[in-house]
């Protein structure tokens, strides 16, 4: 695409070289600048594009964009030099128009929330595909085309960056995918990720403190949630939350909400909980029906209603929506058992606010046999006010607590698992053992027959970020060598 079709329908001033020049992609990493793209200078937390001209153009920038002006007359390059008020918004709209729009010729489901966007999303995709359309859901733990994962080349982020989501999308299409399922996280929302994804559906599922540090205030942090009710054609909101409540009073569009209360258009009703299953009892205008969800908790069910009214809302008959619940299964890191012939039961899980580490750990409260024990941290950097409040909910369910290293980044960890302890009741029984796979095998030897062990913090990360560097580390890999390690032990 010339670079004068690519700019006809953005406000924008062209300086110097040629508006013919063919644009093949763009690019905001001078490193990742390949033959045919436009470098869009940015200013990150520790770094200028403005650095890095030189680099983009060796490696092939046909142009480069600037969002200030004053650079238009001091810059002379080889390169026409482009001027956009924001830069970010260019991006999205340049990403999206070069892969022809790829969105408009689907379906887009964007979910967002403080806590449960993989989970729901990942629910969304599979009902999707039992009720026969090809989906892919992009988020969190990676990308997905009915249910298998697919792997691209990308930066693994929460909310894809436009010049990534849209030739993933084209892709999507080219394979036959009618559905997109997406999570948009506050920081994907802020920095206009998704303003031209037109959105069919938004879905709110819940707000609580968190990202505080990234946005500068809690206030900023709603703001960048509520941007994907001005993105969507319709919302699917939860009505048990306030936050959300609040967003659909103020949107002037076909709007649905979901929940376990009352006033809301899908109600999900438990009527029975067996040892890992719920029967349950869907109300709805659209009609009613009694069928087995295979999880238990609340924070599963508010997942589960969630899913069900963003597909009904697409079009799809209850009836059906429902039997294909009874096949759900949670996504990677998610609560999820490892298997064990130790008489324990470890579970895995990704709970890194105060909501869902108290969701996870009343869920396993329902059914542990003798002590729960918990092993986890917070990360560093970031969400300084909610380690003593994940102090507190851990010490009121867990009989004994490991504290280890998350992701400590540039603060020391002995410090951030001093402020978790903080909220631990007087008599709570811990250890600090900041080696998190040391951390993890003293929990696995220590424990006895019929003990629960919840690994909580990384769920399917496979790495951690000590310092500046990143290092290695799976919470799965680990539990799998300590088990193999023991059964060796017991051999010798």
């Amino acid at each position: 695409m010339q670079l004068a079709e690519l700019l006809k329908d953005w406000p924008c001033t062209v300086k110097g070289g040629s508006i013919r020049v063919e644009v093949l992609g763009i690019e905001d990493y001078a490193q990742g600048v390949k033959k045919g793209d436009l470098f869009v200078i940015r200013k990150g937390k520790n770094s200028d594009g403005l650095k890095y001209i030189d680099i983009a153009i060796e490696n092939g920038a046909v142009g480069v964009v600037i969002e200030d002006e004053k650079l238009l007359d001091s810059l002379k390059l080889s390169v026409p030099v482009i001027w956009v008020p924001n830069s970010l918004k260019f991006m999205s709209f340049a990403a999206a128009k070069l892969n022809h729009f790829p969105a408009d010729a689907m379906q887009i489901i964007a979910i967002t929330g403080t806590n449960g966007k993989t989970t729901v999303s990942h629910f969304i995709g599979q009902l999707l595909h039992a009720l026969h359309k090809n989906v892919i859901v992009i988020g969190t733990n990676g990308i997905y085309i009915n249910g298998m994962e697919v792997k691209l080349d990308y930066e693994n982020l929460t909310t894809l960056q436009p010049k990534h989501l849209h030739k993933i999308l084209k892709i999507a299409i080219n394979r036959g995918v009618q559905y997109a399922v997406l999570e948009a996280s506050s920081m994907g929302l802020a920095k206009h990720r998704l303003d031209d994804c037109s959105i069919d559906v938004g879905v709110f599922l819940n707000l609580a403190e968190d990202h505080i540090e990234d946005h500068g205030s809690y206030e900023k942090y709603k703001s960048a949630k509520q941007l994907l009710s001005s993105l969507s054609s319709q919302l699917v909101l939860n009505g048990d939350d306030s936050f959300c409540r609040t967003v659909g009073l103020q949107a002037k569009k076909k709007k649905a909400y979901f929940g376990l209360g009352n006033r809301v258009d899908y109600q999900l009703q438990m009527l029975a909980e067996g040892q890992n299953i719920t029967t349950c009892c869907l109300q709805s205008n659209k009609g009613q029906k009694v069928f087995t969800v295979p999880f238990v908790g609340d924070h599963h069910l508010q997942n589960t209603i969630a899913a069900i009214s963003t597909v009904s809302e697409l079009g799809f008959p209850i009836e059906a929506i429902c039997d294909a619940v009874e096949k759900l299964y949670l996504p990677k890191g998610r609560l999820e058992e490892v298997k064990n012939d130790l008489g324990l039961s470890i579970y895995i899980d990704y709970a890194h606010t105060e909501a869902a580490l108290r969701a996870v750990l009343q869920t396993l409260k329902k059914t542990v046999k003798g002590d729960l024990i918990t092993v986890f941290s917070c990360g560093g950097d970031r969400d300084k006010h909610k380690r003593k409040k994940m102090g507190a909910v851990a010490s009121r369910y867990a009989n004994l607590i490991y504290l280890t290293m998350d992701n400590p980044r540039s603060e020391d960890p002995e410090v951030i698992n001093e402020q978790i302890a903080s909220g631990f009741t007087p008599n709570q029984q811990y250890e600090v053992i900041l080696d998190r796979a040391k951390a993890i095998e003293t929990a696995i030897r220590s424990a006895k027959e019929g003990d629960t062990i919840l690994i909580a913090g990384k769920g399917h990360e496979k790495t951690q970020t000590i310092g500046t560097k990143q290092y290695e580390f799976s919470d799965f890999e680990c539990v799998r060598l300590i088990l193999e390690q023991i059964a060796i032990d017991r051999v010798e």
